[in-house]
């Protein structure tokens, strides 16, 4: 673990190594400070001048200089070192995830793979930068400190020795009671960010269905969870100071004891207070460097947990790779699966796909419908190799998908989905993941063809209108049209629809389609739909049920043959007509309203004008 997290520190290895040497000087200076201190007392003590001590005063100011300096240049070097690995180790990270399938993906969720980018990477650079800086002051303060103090106090150093393996004995042990907790809690992290994840995306779902109130409460009760197990572990961990000011005080009421003792009895011949004063120093700095390992210690055990689990990603095998010798070029847009069968995962107790044979000719269209559940995505999924099928063969342009280099592969099979993502930036900006050298010609044929220019042009900015996260600021239909137009700039050997028209009206749907035909004739077409309006003209139609194929045909045979997709066909028809009978209705009796309305203003201009007549033929009498 240790070896695969070092191997991104990379070009920060420099200030990695220069960091401990400048915190090794810094140390020898504060050493010394503390020695030449005691001289400058016994010298004081012994009646020196002013003038006698400025040159030993002179020495402290210099060494505390000096050791500021070091100090500080380890700071800007720990910095340095620190950042730039976390952010070597994100990169590290989010490179590997972009190797993952989706099978990968699933395994792992996506809310923890954003805690472990996220809050496990903050653990494990304050880890590093501990362990590069104070790791390696503590130890040494603590030994260059003991070593003084026994220079300065002979046997009464000891003392600080003693105390050593208690509290060693004593952290210890509240580190293995707080290590399991730490294990649990980065879990519930996961289930927290999840929560998080699932009421921005379904903010729409919550507010419609008024359900702000049972999200607040599921949240609540992921943080509380979360704190939970935060409180145990800082119980725990508050016994660490008491414990320590405990054994360190007791020291020095032993050394104050035993020194002040030997003071009086050698009448400050063996021992003086110079000697007591620096011996005094030195047990604080014992003690700081102390605290600073136990520090050290609760930061690395948080940190352990996060350093796990990061290593899991780094160490996970994508379960889809390119092959030793990968074939680069596609020929051309044919299909073949022969008796695939697929299931999500080893333990599935149900295949998803179960004996396909289906061999599509490269430029055919090709319908497919069925029920949901009935695995119509799952079968487009092998042919871009998102997953592998588990048994059988799949084979486009006549070489198994297994063999292909996966950029070459997906590069020549655009798959439009049906939820399909658009990404921040400006409409131009998302049309060119299709083609990232398309021209703005280019850009504007693919969106006409794909009826989006009907709403784009209507864009003060146009193309340059402005993206949110998620194409949040566009409809359903329109995110839909946008993602087809990125998908025909690519100019693939195979285009799947995934139910991608579902959002568009019928007349739009039939426009796209016979813009597919015309703009792409020599690309294999499957466009898989709930409406058979929008694959009743393809060359042939595939009906799924159950993870198998029901039947194959035409749009006239499979009337005749498949009770499937007559049934469908006739409710379909039958809700059309039902609706064009509620359209007409409305429209007669819109009709009838107007005509009543006509006839009701003519009977009020008859009679005005009656009442103009009498008036007038009045005004004729009186004169």
């Amino acid at each position: 673990m240790i070896k695969t997290l070092a191997a991104s520190i990379r070009d920060y290895i420099k200030p990695t190594i220069a960091t401990p040497l400048l915190v090794l000087c810094e140390v020898a200076c504060e050493m010394a400070i503390p020695f030449v201190t005691a001289n400058l007392i016994d010298t004081i003590k012994a009646g020196a001048s002013v003038e006698q001590i400025l040159p030993t005063a002179g020495i402290l100011v210099l060494l505390a200089l000096v050791s500021l300096f070091f100090g500080a240049a380890a700071g800007i070097t720990c910095s340095h070192a620190s950042c730039g690995f976390a952010k070597n180790l994100r990169h590290d990270l989010f490179y590997k995830i972009q190797t993952f399938s989706f099978a990968n993906i699933d395994a792992f969720s996506s809310s923890s793979l954003v805690t472990r980018l996220t809050t496990d990477v903050t653990n494990v650079q304050q880890a590093f930068m501990l362990i590069i800086r104070i790791a390696v002051r503590a130890p040494l303060v603590l030994i260059f400190a003991f070593v003084m103090a026994y220079a300065m106090g002979g046997s009464i150093s000891f003392v600080y020795l003693a105390m050593i393996p208690l509290l060693g004995f004593g952290l210890g042990f509240i580190i293995h009671k707080v290590g399991p907790i730490f294990t649990r809690v980065f879990h519930k992290y996961d289930a927290l960010n999840e929560s998080v994840e699932e009421n921005v995306t379904g903010m729409r779902v919550v507010k419609s269905y008024v359900r702000e109130d049972y999200e607040k409460q599921k949240f609540a009760v992921a943080a509380q969870d979360v704190c939970a197990d935060f409180t145990r572990a800082e119980k725990l961990l508050a016994f660490n100071n008491p414990m320590m000011n405990l054994c360190v005080n007791g020291a020095f009421v032993l050394i104050i004891y035993l020194g002040s003792k030997l003071i009086i009895t050698s009448q400050a011949t063996a021992f003086d207070v110079g000697q007591l004063s620096s011996t005094f120093t030195y047990g604080f700095q014992i003690l700081m460097s102390l605290m600073q390992l136990s520090m050290i210690f609760v930061m690395v055990t948080m940190a352990e947990e996060s350093a796990h689990r990061i290593n899991e990603v780094l160490h996970a095998t994508p379960t889809i790779a390119n092959p030793s010798e990968p074939a680069t070029q596609v020929a051309d847009g044919s299909i073949d699966f022969d008796n695939v069968s697929f299931k999500y995962s080893k333990n599935a107790e149900r295949q998803a796909l179960d004996s396909i044979d289906l061999h599509i000719k490269s430029g055919e269209t090709i319908g497919v419908i069925g029920g949901t559940g009935s695995a119509k995505s799952t079968l487009v999924n092998l042919i871009a190799r998102l997953y592998d099928a588990t048994s059988g063969t799949v084979r486009v342009g006549g070489i198994d998908v297994r063999d292909y280099d996966l950029d070459a592969l997906r590069h020549q099979v655009a798959m439009v989905l049906q939820k399909n993502v658009l990404f921040s930036g400006t409409i131009a900006d998302n049309l060119r993941w299709g083609d990232a050298n398309a021209t703005d010609e280019e850009i504007r044929e693919a969106a006409h063809l794909a009826c989006a220019d009907e709403f784009v042009d209507g864009f003060p900015k146009g193309y340059d209108t402005w993206i949110e996260q998620g194409g949040s600021n566009v409809s359903g239909g329109q995110k839909q049209r946008l993602c087809i137009a990125r998908a025909l700039l690519r100019r693939p050997k195979i285009l799947i629809l995934d139910d991608s028209t579902s959002a568009v009206d019928t007349k739009t749907d039939a426009k796209i389609r016979a813009g597919l035909a015309t703009y792409l004739p020599q690309t294999t077409k499957i466009i898989i739909a709930q409406r058979i309006s929008s694959v009743q003209d393809a060359d042939r139609i595939i009906v799924m049920e159950g993870g198998r194929i029901a039947q194959i045909g035409t749009h006239e045979e499979l009337l005749e043959t498949s009770d499937i997709y007559r049934e469908t066909y006739t409710s379909q028809n039958k809700m059309s007509e039902e609706a064009q009978e509620v359209e007409e209705a409305a429209a007669e009796a819109v009709a009838e309203m107007t005509q009543s309305a006509l006839v009701a203003g003519q009977t009020q201009i008859d009679r005005a004008t009656t009442l103009q007549d009498i008036d007038q033929k009045g005004g004729e009498a009186n004169e």
